[in-house]
């Protein structure tokens, strides 16, 4: 018998509880995991109150990422074995002491990298790193703007841009700001009653791109903050989170918007200021720019910043410090010492 936490239904992080289950062993094409560690995501906050677009029936196990170590293949599995020690997404389901996954979902973590640091790149890392070298290729002598600079993909995100050579100025708490400036980040209080023209005088030319976390609204004003030829990339809804209506309706605001944005409201074809969608998903790209993260982070060229960690056992402290804002880097969950893991 092994643990999973589980959420039983809508309302607060104490709707979180520990069950004990079997976990069979691994079928043709699956390896058994040991959990090491799990990230606690936006997205868990967003599914407690039936936000997340999607989301399975209560009851279920969140745990959107993982690393661990592999403790038996199932036939037909190549290049994996007992002992080896993987990442993977499979965006619910990590938060239990054992899992059993597709052979094919899971990705390599190098020799000698803590597990919950690597857990902080399997989502967030990928994400930031699609996000400024697919979705809006940052360069060298631009000006970026990154919503919630913080944050466990903001956080990467502008790590990732002036390594490329980018100047970036990042949204925060005021209690976040000294953490910015010596990441070499120009902060700007999100809290401000004039943030637009705070964020304008740091680009009077206009931003050549804005990662933007937060929801239709916010893009609608970072577009508006775009260069000629710039381009808003919008990848969550987080300030939706206690708007009324279906979880789907922010998105479809969004696709609203990106009609009139990307083609009735700006008629000229040459110099548009786009917007687009971004989502991290699963598959063969996804696991090669996992594999490039976690290389950089075995090369130190990365550095997640893990804003705390907790035992598996107190997860729902973990849900609630995240629910409650503020946090500066990933939540991290580990194995619980007294389990044997």
């Amino acid at each position: 018998m092994v643990r999973q936490m589980e959420l039983s239904g809508f309302g607060g992080p104490e709707r979180l509880v520990a069950r004990e289950r079997e976990v069979p062993g691994p079928g043709t094409g699956e390896v058994r995991i040991r959990v090491e560690a799990s990230g606690v995501a936006f997205a868990e906050v967003q599914m407690l109150r039936g936000r997340y677009p999607m989301q399975p029936r209560f009851p279920f196990v969140p745990g959107y990422d993982l690393v661990g170590r592999i403790t038996a293949v199932g036939p037909e599995v190549a290049g994996l074995a007992p002992g080896d020690r993987v990442a993977a997404m499979p965006r619910t389901g990590a938060w239990a002491d054992e899992v059993v996954l597709p052979a094919s979902e899971v990705v390599p973590v190098p020799a000698g990298v803590d597990s919950g640091d690597a857990v902080a790149l399997v989502t967030n890392g990928v994400t930031a790193w699609q996000l400024a070298h697919r979705s809006a290729p940052v360069g060298p002598g631009q000006t970026v703007l990154v919503h919630g600079a913080t944050g466990g993909v903001g956080g990467l995100l502008a790590q990732l841009c002036r390594q490329a050579g980018a100047t970036v100025v990042g949204t925060a708490s005021e209690a976040n700001q000294e953490a910015l400036r010596a990441e070499g980040v120009v902060p700007v209080d999100y809290r401000s009653p004039d943030l637009t023209e705070r964020l304008r005088r740091h680009a009077p030319h206009g931003y050549h791109a804005v990662f933007d976390h937060l929801g239709p609204r916010s893009v609608a004003r970072s577009r508006a903050l775009l260069a000629p030829g710039g381009r808003v990339v919008s990848y969550g809804s987080a300030a939706t989170l206690r708007d009324e209506g279906g979880p789907l309706r922010p998105y479809l605001r969004m696709l609203g918007g990106l009609l009139w944005w990307n083609t009735l409201g700006e008629p000229r074809l040459t110099r548009r200021r786009r917007v687009s969608l971004y989502y991290v998903r699963p598959g063969r790209r996804f696991r090669e720019d996992l594999g490039t993260v976690l290389g950089l982070l075995a090369a130190g060229t990365l550095t997640p910043v893990v804003h705390s960690r907790h035992p598996m056992s107190r997860a729902a402290d973990a849900l609630r410090i995240l629910s409650r804002g503020g946090v500066h880097g990933k939540i991290v969950l580990v194995a619980d010492q007294e389990r044997g893991t």
